[in-house]
């Protein structure tokens, strides 16, 4: 039985009416179907009324990136600048369902905006424009959307913390870790600002824009990271390894709620 794989969905206007559509981006779909080895199941942004019946059906959770921000409310920030794109229903469903897969140890691997909403869920804040703050570097996607490789370029290093668990993935999957120095790409806004007190920063860009985190108390897999492995999974084999570590977990839990056979439960009986 494979592992099914929750993949967060935006609301987004689709066609000359512009007709709200609940989607995720191809990318999550194939990431998922290749080194995940899973079932893609597309979540809509349904509310908070899906979580407790969506979330005893799947083995893991992949939350997406998104152009929208989550919206400062949920953080008690400042109002974002006019035309920012927000999708107040995604945060309506991720945030509650990000809590409850925690709390039950489901698999939970945040990218991008998925990462900045765990971090809100938990309780941390973002800065909504890194780019505007003294000493940072630019992290939003290139002005020139015609660049060869905007996704798949590396933008930056980050530095992992050795006892990390991404430095445990990177060790596990049998490559040269120098944790000082890992490229990585770089189509983001906001970042966080106040970590939440239940994350623990693992890694850091060179402005000191924390790059990826773990729950540290969750009964199970649970990481996020800033940056977007799903682009580049085929021809890197770090961005790989993160999903085939969230794949394991996953299939672990498919395993563990597996009914059992036939003749055990026969004999069991």
């Amino acid at each position: 039985m494979r592992a099914m794989v929750g993949i967060s969905c935006c609301v987004k206007g689709f066609g000359i009416f512009a007709t709200p559509n609940h989607a995720a981006s191809d990318s999550y779909v194939r990431v998922s179907l290749g080194p995940v080895g899973g079932v893609p199941v597309l979540l809509p942004a349904a509310g908070e009324a899906l979580v407790p019946q969506i979330l005893p059906r799947l083995d893991g959770l992949l939350l997406t990136g998104s152009r929208s921000n989550v919206h400062p409310d949920h953080y008690e920030g400042p109002a974002h600048a006019e035309g920012t794109p927000e999708d107040p229903q995604r945060d309506s469903t991720t945030l509650p369902l990000i809590r409850a897969a925690i709390a039950a140890g489901l698999p939970v691997l945040a990218i991008c905006r998925g990462f900045q909403e765990l971090n809100v869920a938990l309780g941390g804040s973002l800065d909504q424009r890194i780019q505007d703050l003294p000493g940072r570097l630019d992290h939003s996607t290139p002005s020139d959307q015609k660049l060869p490789r905007v996704r798949t370029g590396k933008a930056h290093p980050v530095r992992i913390a050795p006892d990390a668990q991404l430095a445990r993935i990177w060790a596990a999957a049998g490559l040269r870790f120098r944790h000082e120095a890992v490229p990585v790409n770089s189509l983001h806004n906001q970042g966080i600002a106040r970590l939440a007190p239940r994350l623990i920063a693992e890694a850091w860009a060179p402005d000191g824009t924390i790059e990826a985190v773990r729950v540290a108390d969750a009964p199970g897999f649970a990481l996020g990271v800033q940056w977007h492995p799903e682009y580049d999974w085929e021809s890197d084999p770090f961005s790989r390894a993160i999903f085939e570590a969230f794949g394991a977990a996953a299939a672990a839990w498919a395993e563990g709620r597996r009914p059992p056979a036939e003749g055990t439960a026969r004999a069991a009986a």
